[in-house]
């Protein structure tokens, strides 16, 4: 059976929200740690037991790890960019990016923030301030994804803030963890060994496909993860937009072909954050992932920002129910 999971966030977060979502068949929910660490959560993960205790079901908790993500730093409030606003970053400018990212900009380099949504355009750097150029507008917010396509900036698999919410797991209920942008089999070893270190070997382990190097060997890692997760949000940016269903395909024909579950996330129901019924073309492409061999179907925003997030679980559901159905 497909398993089905929603993301937790304040949109959906009070136990009457929750329990009509795993009422419904919803398997559990995913925590995205980038903006916030689980001790944070504490009140969200007590609705979620709570939820799940009223139903009579006990939901899947995941945690989504920091590891080696490039994020915004903190913003006060939001900031609107317009296509040809001028922003700085650093001594002169937003304090938004770390001294590695920052160090990293060049003339030229194209910044992605929030999976692609916002596309900025260096124009300068004097190695302390860098200079940006808008050329595809939004709000900007604090803690939001960056990509920097072509860029790799070294960091730990699973950092100090990770240790630190793998140290609380037990007392939150967390049953699986997911790792970011894996590349290799020593990433994923490391990942094991962190989860030794604080006794959750029993836990799930989600590895994420973001770029182009992780569609390259997936096959050679794949049997070290218990679920390839295909995270069409950073693999959308880090890839030409044009190469993300081709790059969708490989991934699950590699896992159909060493029998390993994979699941897809990101943008299933997007235009569901906003209305109350999915588009034809959202619809289609569930019922495709689930044609394609799908275990686990993930939504995102829909869940934890949007407005129509009970609804978005039921559309979800019924269309893996058919998906799963005709394969």
């Amino acid at each position: 059976m497909i398993k089905t999971y929603a993301t937790l966030g304040l949109a959906c977060c009070e136990v009457d929200t929750l329990s009509e979502m795993l009422r419904l068949g919803l398997t559990g929910f995913r925590l995205n740690l980038s903006h916030r660490t689980l001790s944070d959560c504490k009140k969200w993960t007590d609705a979620l037991r709570t939820a799940g205790a009223a139903v009579g079901v006990r939901p899947e908790l995941i945690i989504d790890l920091r590891g080696a993500e490039l994020r915004l730093g903190d913003l006060t409030r939001p900031l609107l960019l317009r296509t040809g606003d001028t922003i700085r970053f650093g001594k002169m400018g937003l304090r938004l990016l770390d001294d590695d990212i920052l160090a990293a900009l060049r003339p030229g380099q194209t910044i992605l923030i929030d999976d692609g949504a916002m596309e900025l355009t260096v124009e300068s750097h004097d190695g302390a301030t860098a200079v940006c150029r808008c050329l595809r507008g939004g709000t900007l917010e604090g803690k939001k994804s960056i990509t920097l396509p072509g860029i790799d900036i070294p960091r730990p698999v699973v950092g100090e803030a990770d240790h630190a919410d793998l140290a609380v797991a037990r007392q939150h209920g967390v049953t699986a963890v997911m790792q970011p942008f894996v590349h290799s089999r020593t990433c994923l070893e490391k990942v094991h060994e962190a989860l030794r270190q604080h006794g959750l070997d029993d836990l799930t382990v989600f590895a994420k496909v973001e770029d182009a190097e992780g569609v390259a060997t997936v096959s050679d890692w794949l049997d070290l993860c218990d679920v390839v997760t295909i995270a069409r949000g950073d693999l959308g940016s880090n890839l030409c937009l044009y190469d993300l269903p081709r790059a969708q395909k490989k991934i699950a024909a590699a896992c159909r072909s060493a029998d390993q579950d994979f699941l897809v996330v990101t943008h299933l129901l997007q235009s569901m954050i906003h209305t109350p019924v999915p588009t034809r073309a959202e619809v289609t492409d569930i019922y495709n992932a689930c044609l394609d061999g799908a275990a686990c179907l993930m939504l995102t925003g829909e869940t934890a920002q949007g407005q129509y997030g009970v609804e978005a679980v039921r559309v979800l559901l019924e269309v893996a129910r058919r998906g799963e159905a005709d394969r």
